[in-house]
């Protein structure tokens, strides 16, 4: 046998012992993979909705869910119309919008509010322009203004970006502020899908102008944020309620899901410690951390049209009344997944609790820190539309210490 055929047969051999090692290998690998948990083989949730919830609130929530071992949530970031269309058809679980109800069609939907964020004006980072006021936004949109010059910048046109949906909620939330309603057309020309597109778009043009949100840019240097009535938007500037332009993130459910429980257990989760710091990470505020704001949202929104000389408009009427999760469905979810865990069993008495109470007549609750109408009426197993009839509410706003009825008895 010559040398060089010995050679290719010991390569041969080698080959063929490292090939059966790597079969042994996987086939021990194999063996020994963890069963799935209960949680893991659990249908997802689908979350679908704007981009501004996707990257402010809900990928790193769905990471941590999931990394729990609570389920999986089906990431689909697109906009916001899609979302809330999609959860309302049954074919998404949950939907992010940076808006609230429009009514009509959304009043089965259930708007919770989670987060504050900014809405923010934001242009190529060579545009010197610092600050735009409310009067200038407002006459931008209007198509009053078109030039730089006008706003203390270089004689260049305007180039006004916005998302051609007219449901998108972060336009939606903008124009309500500016205008006193979110339908109002806008002199934009320059339509996108999504605020990720007008994102790109912006970083590309010198004289772009358009809106997005705070978590969306906080990181991005490709573009520069313009700071409103001489405030920049940052965490701190929104917590206090200084930068003008801030506006609730909601995640929106559908009452008559078939995953009911999944879907309040996941909505629980959002409360825990570990999603607020989350949430801060990205340059947002809890919502329930944050009672002022909500408490000065009439006070703000007056003083930004009162600079366009538009009247406060009338209160939206109350949508229909909307019920909320069925109770005990956090116990419910726990039970199916992990029945003897001590969360499920803080679950079931917490579920007792809410029963014992909600079947006392002319019950009471005095307001506290943090709280809304909806958790309120989550804990006592009632309608946010109940508890303003009860207590003759005409807005949302609460007050610390404020007593309300929390039964109809």
């Amino acid at each position: 046998m010559s040398l060089r055929i010995s050679r290719v047969l010991i390569a041969a051999l080698f080959c063929a012992c490292a090939a059966s090692g790597a079969i042994a290998a996987g086939k021990t690998t194999k063996s020994k993979a963890p069963a799935k948990s209960a949680a893991s083989t659990a249908p997802a949730l689908i979350w679908r909705g704007d981009y501004a919830t996707a990257r402010g609130v809900v990928d790193d929530v769905a990471k941590a869910w999931e990394k729990s071992g609570k389920g999986r949530i089906d990431m689909q970031p697109f906009n916001t119309a899609s979302g809330l269309d999609a959860v309302s058809r049954g074919l998404a679980d949950v939907a992010g919008s940076a808006r609230g109800s429009a009514g009509g069609s959304e009043s089965d939907l259930v708007f919770t509010p989670v987060a504050f964020d900014a809405l923010v004006m934001i242009t190529h980072p060579s545009n010197t322009v610092p600050n735009l006021t409310a009067k200038q936004l407002h006459d931008i949109y209007f198509g009053k203004i078109t030039n730089w010059r006008d706003v203390g910048g270089k004689d260049a046109p305007i180039n006004l970006y916005a998302v051609a949906s007219p449901g998108d909620g972060v336009e939606y939330s903008l124009r309500r502020l500016i205008f006193g309603r979110g339908n109002q057309p806008v002199a934009a020309p320059r339509l996108y899908v999504n605020t990720a597109k007008l994102e790109e778009a912006v970083t590309l043009d010198p004289n772009a102008l358009g809106v997005t949100t705070l978590s969306g840019v906080a990181t991005n240097s490709k573009v520069r944020m313009v700071s409103v009535e001489g405030v920049h938007p940052s965490l701190a500037t929104i917590s206090d309620g200084s930068y003008p332009l801030y506006t609730p993130l909601y995640l929106v459910t559908n009452r008559n899901s078939p995953k009911a429980a999944q879907i309040e257990a996941f909505m629980e989760f959002l409360h825990t410690d570990q999603v607020k710091a989350l949430a801060r990470q990205h340059q947002l505020v809890p919502y329930t951390d944050a009672p002022q704001l909500a408490d000065n949202d009439q006070a703000r929104r007056a003083k930004l049209l009162a600079a366009n000389n538009i009247p406060m408009p009338a209160e939206d009427p109350t949508p229909a009344p909307t019920p909320v999760s069925a109770p005990g469905a956090t116990y419910a979810a726990g039970a199916a997944m992990a029945p003897t865990s001590e969360h499920t069993q803080e679950a079931k008495q917490a579920m007792e609790a809410r029963n014992t109470a909600a079947a006392d007549a002319n019950k009471t609750y005095t307001v506290t820190k943090g709280d809304t109408l909806s958790t309120i009426a989550q804990k006592y197993s009632v309608t946010v539309a109940q508890l303003k009839s009860w207590n003759h509410l005409s807005n949302d706003t609460l007050k610390l210490d404020q007593v309300l009825q929390v039964s109809g008895n």
